[in-house]
């Protein structure tokens, strides 16, 4: 069992609800993502998405955006982002998810990769941009080495494509909680419920949902619906804002306390 699974075992056993943790890796630095990840931990995140940045991130807003030209000018690429979680691995044993675009993959090789993200302490990967309908030979190559593979459902999803993602998943599913990028928002958006409903009809699996979650009410109101909660830009909003400041881990360690403080009360 994956330290993804072993999580969700747990915290079902326990009636408790999952907080996921985005960051992009190598923002600022490479060298401080270890430390942010340390205090995301000590906040309260039970999982940590890591991200490797890409140049064309058509999934995100404005804020990721902005975090992947900063990773990339400090240097980071895939190989960089498996040496930061090797890093984590001395210290932690928090499940990380690689959260990645096609492209740097299919560079990198699926074989190559699940070789090497098994050894760096990699638990699973999730790729935003690769269609669930074309994902037979990657997740045969992935879960070869034991890793798990999350994919995406959204509002728009058709109940194919539900069952699809539900086929080719482990660890949970990913639920978008409306079209659209990634970015910080109001509100919950209205058709993150009717997600939740849609695809418990077809999955066991946990289900996270995500985009959008950026305040201790929306956490606490997304987890009333599903098993875990992903917040991404406000998280990594935070690093903008506070990347040069000596107290940027203290800032997000304290963030995600209120994050996790709202969840254990819904």
């Amino acid at each position: 069992m994956s330290r993804i699974a072993e999580l969700f075992t747990r915290l079902k056993s326990e009636q408790r609800k999952a907080l996921i943790a985005y960051v992009t890796a190598g923002d600022p630095n490479p060298e401080r993502t270890p430390s942010i990840i340390a205090a995301l931990e000590r906040g309260g995140a039970d999982l940590i998405e890591l991200g490797v940045p890409f140049s064309d991130p058509v999934a995100d807003g404005p804020v990721i955006q902005l975090a992947s030209d900063r990773a990339l000018a400090a240097g980071t690429n895939l190989k960089t982002v498996l040496g930061i979680a090797t890093k984590v691995r001395e210290t932690s044993q928090v499940p990380l998810l690689l959260f990645s675009y096609l492209n740097p993959l299919l560079r990198y090789g699926f074989d190559a990769l699940a070789h090497d993200a098994v050894t760096a302490g990699i638990d699973g990967c999730l790729i935003t941009d690769l269609s669930v309908e074309e994902a037979a030979d990657y997740v045969s190559r992935m879960r070869t080495t034991g890793l798990d593979t999350v994919f995406l459902a959204a509002p728009t999803s058709t109940e194919r494509r539900l069952r699809l993602v539900a086929e080719y998943s482990t660890g949970f599913v990913y639920l978008v909680s409306r079209a659209g990028v990634t970015g910080v928002q109001e509100s919950v958006a209205s058709t993150a419920a009717p997600l939740v409903k849609a695809m418990r009809a077809v999955t066991n699996l946990p289900l996270a949902v995500g985009f959008g979650i950026s305040r201790p009410e929306h956490a606490a109101e997304a987890g009333r619906a599903a098993d875990a909660i992903v917040v991404g830009s406000a998280l990594v909003k935070l690093i903008e804002r506070h990347g040069a400041d000596a107290a940027l881990e203290e800032r997000i360690e304290e963030f995600t306390r209120s994050l996790k403080a709202a969840l254990e009360a819904a």
